[in-house]
């Protein structure tokens, strides 16, 4: 579910170079990426395109996603049973947003739409976001969130560690979850289908505070009142696998439940090029558990067919 690529004329348009993503462009893909899929395990990739345009002018914003849809329609096709695809969108103008999920699922054969996890310092619990959103409950459709770090601590996280990623893409993760829960747009919008990258940031892993908040805290509420308690928002959603050991693996699936939970890699950056054995090796975890993590409801969610 969580791989990446690049497109190289758009991100020209962008003034950016396909390096600046540490990532290959789209035709390097192919082949030498079969191999290495091969040698893990893995049939199918879910390709997606972390989103650089969100501050780009509506007209660059929209000839971007043009290119991007369309060629990753075309290389999908090149290779329909090995890569699916989730269409870009220029989210910081929502209604081309909408009419490009639309396009890109109904034109293209795309699987749903992959984001960041802000839009230009915009939450997406921001209400100008909602018919984004109820577009993609109307096509049932998968968004697949895919942080960008978390811009406004940009001066805290230099120096060593990789910070803005090591530390900057779990948390950019758990706050967009957490708006989406506490603002009240998973009850809008019930039918919602949203998976995380990076196993959903920090959230499942301090998850009982945010119920805890509603109780110490009740002046906080501003009058959203929510359906169930925030937790419980939390096996509505999807996460990927990679989180790197099994007791985390194990401490996820306690929280969100092993039927949440898709097989995850980050290609190109190899964070993790053991994911099936992960799956595999980690104790406690049923085999009908272990084939949905692996595929089954990957498949489901992505509408691809046996």
């Amino acid at each position: 579910m969580h791989a990446h690529c690049v497109i190289p004329e758009a991100y020209a348009l962008l003034g950016l170079k396909v390096e600046d993503h540490r990532g290959p462009g789209i035709e390097e893909v192919g082949p030498r990426r079969i191999r290495e899929m091969d040698s893990q395990g893995i049939d199918m990739e879910a390709l997606s395109i972390n989103p650089r345009w969100y501050r780009a002018e509506r007209d660059v914003a929209t000839e971007v996603i043009s290119i991007q849809n369309q060629r990753l329609a075309e290389f999908c096709g090149k290779y329909p049973d090995r890569f699916v695809a989730f269409a870009s969108v220029a989210l910081q103008f929502p209604d081309l947003a909408v009419q490009q999920l639309a396009d890109g699922v109904k034109k293209f054969g795309l699987r749903g739409a992959a984001v960041g996890a802000s839009v230009a310092g915009d939450e997406f619990s921001d209400p100008k976001f909602h018919p984004f959103w109820a577009k993609a409950e109307e096509l049932g459709v998968l968004i697949f969130i895919h942080p960008q770090s978390t811009p406004d601590l940009a001066r805290r996280f230099k120096g060593n560690g990789w910070l803005e990623n090591t530390i900057g893409n779990p948390l950019d993760t758990t706050i967009a979850l957490s708006h989406l829960i506490f603002e009240g747009t998973l009850d809008r919008f019930p039918g919602l289908k949203i998976c995380s990258a990076h196993g959903g940031g920090y959230l499942p892993s301090y998850a009982p505070r945010s119920d805890n908040a509603l109780r110490v805290a009740p002046d906080k509420d501003t009058g959203v009142k929510l359906k169930k308690k925030p937790t419980e928002y939390l096996r509505q959603m999807y996460y990927d696998t990679l989180v790197f050991t099994s007791e985390a693996l194990r401490h996820l699936a306690a929280q969100v439940g092993a039927s949440q939970l898709v097989l995850g890699t980050d290609h190109p950056i190899p964070w993790q090029d053991k994911s099936v054995y992960h799956v595999l090796a980690a104790p406690g975890f049923t085999d009908p558990e272990r084939r949905a993590m692996l595929g089954e409801t990957a498949a489901k969610l992505l509408k691809i067919k046996p």
